[in-house]
């Protein structure tokens, strides 16, 4: 496979039997070829390939995920499948961040049942599955789930939450406000919101609150390919935004790097192909970019593995024998390229936390 036709993570192209996906970033970022609408709806029509992507990683039997069939619509056939190596990135960033997001959940420092909850907050969440894995789950914290994109996922989740029943057997019925945004009750002691909201809208100084945030519990802010597409100073203006109003704070980053090398050279290409800029990419060129970026932030801990790490570390020997043998990956110089062309950043402040450097 020569360097050119090699796949992304972020584009997902390369799609087996159907279109190529994209990740799951929402774009926000104004400015150059970024602006306007046109970017603003490229970007949000990517969370049906990132659907897709998810899917597909399921089909294959990579990923355990009953709910990811019902976010991909209007297959005229067979789900697509992706290349082994895009199943393979969807797979180990999947593995990370829920990793990751167990560690949060964890109780490490005994507080007794009453006190204990948890606040997870995901930007541009678009049709993530999460809150339907997280909430049956036996053994957890009290949990407040946030979701915000904008207003056309938003509508569409509420839409598919109300018309399938295991999902909204899990979430309850949808209230629904006027802008879209809706909430439900899981159950007596949990609360969802899914906000219909445009992040560069919010940090303004005239923004209307955002309904149910709590600031007195453990927080876990999440951007998979979100904060990516906002300008550089805009993404400082939203984690700040958290930051004042919630003291332990942690967050997880999800982003592409390296953009200097040819791999990352093509890669952006690419993007500018689709009009598509990430301000991000070249602020934050290198996993230790992404470390300081988040130490600057104000998280008094902060931790950066590309994909190819992750994949080598984090996963066991046993379940990469697992993985390897669901479908062949003959391109594995291609693969380790890849997987080192992304990385997972995470860091925290305050007390609540027990997200280490091995994401356990």
């Amino acid at each position: 496979m020569s360097g050119n036709s090699i796949p992304n993570l972020l584009s997902l192209r390369g799609a087996r039997g159907g279109r190529g996906g994209r990740g799951r970033g929402r774009g926000r970022g104004p400015g150059g070829p970024s602006s306007g609408p046109t970017h603003d709806q490229t970007i949000q029509g990517t969370d049906d390939d990132a659907a897709g992507s998810r899917l597909s990683a399921v089909n294959v039997g990579y990923l355990a995920d009953p709910y990811a069939q019902f976010f991909v619509e209007n297959l005229a056939g067979p789900s697509p499948r992706r290349l082994p190596i895009i199943n393979r990135g969807t797979y180990t960033r999947t593995v990370a961040l829920d990793n990751l997001i167990d560690s949060f959940l964890d109780d490490p420092y005994g507080m007794q049942s009453d006190s204990k909850q948890r606040q997870i907050i995901s930007l541009g969440a678009g049709t993530d599955t999460r809150p339907f894995r997280l909430f049956p789950r036996a053994n957890r914290p009290k949990l407040v789930y946030h979701e915000i994109d904008f207003a056309v996922t938003v509508r569409k989740k509420a839409r598919i939450v109300q018309s399938v029943p295991p999902l909204r057997q899990i979430l309850g019925v949808p209230s629904v406000e006027e802008d879209g945004s809706w909430n439900s009750q899981p159950s007596p002691a949990d609360k969802y919101y899914c906000h219909s909201r445009d992040l560069r809208e919010l940090v303004r100084d005239d923004a209307p609150p955002l309904a149910g945030l709590r600031t007195d519990i453990p927080t876990l802010l999440i951007s998979e390919c979100c904060l990516c597409y906002l300008e550089t100073s805009t993404t400082k203006d939203v984690v700040a935004w958290f930051e004042q109003k919630i003291p332990n704070l942690a967050i997880i980053i999800y982003e592409p790097i390296r953009p200097d090398d040819p791999f990352g050279k093509m890669m952006t290409s690419n993007l500018a192909a689709r009009r598509i800029r990430m301000p991000t990419l070249e602020s934050y060129k290198l996993p230790q970019d992404q470390t300081q970026r988040l130490r600057d932030a104000g998280f008094e801990h902060a931790n950066a593995l590309t994909v190819e790490r992750i994949w080598e570390s984090w996963v066991s020997t046993e379940e990469k024998e697992r993985v390897d043998r669901l479908e062949g990956l003959d391109e594995v110089e291609e693969w380790k390229l890849l997987a080192d062309h992304y990385v997972v950043a995470w860091g925290w402040r305050g007390a609540g936390f027990a997200m280490d450097a091995n994401g356990a």
